[in-house]
């Protein structure tokens, strides 16, 4: 059984909670404003920090100028790291030459290879011109504007603005960048509440980026009332949509670099080449490469996109993956090759054991998780077996046996996990990869929850995902098993 703190936390949760939904219930709403809301006044929000302070750096980007929708990056700092093993690999054969070079007597050897090892560590901005040695660890945080004078992996202009993150150099043909698979992540609050930016998330987001060694996505999708259904839903798909507009982008962007690069590098007789190659270059960023992302362009690799979901998020999640499916290559280069649904906020009319059983359970009992539904579907579309609402009615499409291979993750105590179960059997009669992770003495958002983020459960359960998800996104086969 869950402890005592947590059933008295569950108590004034759901207390307030039902206060919210009822006052949003009797508020009115302005449904022609299609702008909406990402977040509410309530949530604790964690700032963003494009520098690796903590080992992953986060930056908020507002990608749709008719809607709210907007997405937080997290960029581990393990991307930094193809970069620094080739320089590091580099610099001791410059060492073991200057040791073996016969003309050099044994002092000048020294000399030169702490000369080495000394520039390969320089890192910090002097206006004098001089470096300092910094510790390994600050080595992979060589990254603000300020900070920085590595000229291969970053920007090292320093320039009068105050951007002090991560920024790295789009240009450079022999910058090294490593590639990280990416996580599109959806957020819980039964789709009235919750936000991508919420001091919780940005603390769940953080631990997976880390443990799946991943880029992660958080999605800040319209919430309901002001937006209902399929405002969500829609949203999770623009990313997905926008996620190949940024790595085409990226794409044309590298091609006009190399061509002014091959332009400038032909002779005084390409000198006109190169200057057309300027203009183009002048009105692609007037028109379209100045919204590439940096971080994606140098980091991301959309041929291995997960989508993970938590609570209603899982719904959303569920969503997009079917009309990846359906979308097919139009999607390229996106790939959608794995999602994780963590306690999906299914529900129907005819009820399950666990809803009958568990209905009056912690944090979200059924009553308020309906109040949930009568705000975000359409009053003419209420129904407990919406497509949105009920994953098992029939003549959904696309078949289940073209859905990617979906991991599960449900609690004991959670009046929602036999429909989670039985979503996750049926996959499995088609022969999708569909295994159920379900932890004992667990509530709904055991792992996301802000009282419950640091408990060992929790931990677990992001580590379990980790190594599930790596089936998938590994580069090197399916060395790894669940």
């Amino acid at each position: 059984m869950p402890s005592v703190a947590v059933k008295l936390y569950s108590v004034f949760f759901k207390l307030l909670l039902k206060h919210r939904l009822q006052n949003r219930i009797q508020s009115t709403f302005n449904d022609n404003n299609a702008f909406g809301v990402t977040s509410r006044p309530e949530e604790t929000i964690a700032a963003a920090n494009p520098s690796f302070t903590d080992g992953v750096a986060t930056k908020d980007i507002h990608i749709d100028p008719f809607t709210s929708l907007s997405v937080r990056i997290f960029l581990p700092d393990t991307c930094l790291a193809a970069a620094d093993s080739e320089r590091q690999s580099q610099s001791r054969v410059r060492v073991r030459n200057s040791y073996r070079s016969p003309d050099r007597g044994y002092a000048s050897a020294t000399i030169d290879a702490r000369h080495d090892l000394y520039h390969l560590r320089r890192n910090s901005y002097d206006p004098s011109g001089t470096t300092k040695s910094v510790s390994p660890t600050d080595q992979l945080r060589r990254s603000s504007y300020g900070g920085s004078s590595d000229t291969d992996a970053l920007i090292s202009k320093q320039e009068s603005g105050t951007y002090r993150g991560y920024s790295p150099s789009l240009e450079n043909d022999h910058q090294t960048c490593r590639k990280l698979p990416l996580i599109l992540q959806f957020h819980g609050g039964g789709f009235v509440a919750g936000s991508n930016e919420s001091a919780a998330n940005d603390f769940f987001c953080r631990r997976i980026a880390k443990l799946c060694d991943v880029i992660v996505i958080a999605v800040g999708y319209r919430l309901a009332p002001e937006n209902r259904y399929p405002a969500a839903f829609e949203d999770g798909l623009k990313v997905l949509n926008w996620l190949g507009k940024q790595a085409n982008l990226a794409e044309c962007s590298k091609s006009l670099v190399n061509t002014r690069g091959s332009g400038a590098g032909a002779g005084a007789g390409a000198g006109a080449d190169a200057r057309r190659s300027d203009v183009h270059r002048h009105i692609a960023d007037a028109f379209g490469a100045s919204m590439v992302e940096p971080w994606l362009a140098a980091h991301g690799d959309p041929s291995r996109c997960v989508l993970l979901g938590v609570s209603c998020g899982a719904n959303i999640a569920d969503y997009v993956a079917r009309k990846a499916v359906e979308a097919g290559k139009l999607l390229d280069p996106v790939k959608v090759v794995a999602q994780v649904l963590m306690y999906p906020f299914f529900i129907g009319s005819v009820p399950t054991h666990s809803e009958i059983k568990l209905a009056n359970s912690y944090f979200y009992d059924k009553t308020m998780c309906i109040l949930a539904w009568k705000l975000f579907l359409p009053e003419e579309e209420f129904s407990l077996d919406h497509p949105a609402a009920n994953p098992l009615i029939p003549g959904r499409e696309p078949p289940l046996k073209y859905m990617p291979p979906t991991l599960t993750v449900v609690a004991e105590h959670d009046w929602m996990r036999d429909r989670a179960i039985a979503y996750s059997e049926e996959l499995r009669k088609v022969n999708v990869d569909a295994p159920v992770l379900e932890y004992k003495d667990a509530v709904h958002e055991f792992a996301t929850l802000d009282m419950l983020l640091k408990t060992p459960q929790a931990q677990a359960c992001a580590e379990d995902i980790a190594i599930w998800v790596k089936k998938y996104i590994s580069l090197r086969g399916h060395e790894f098993s669940y």
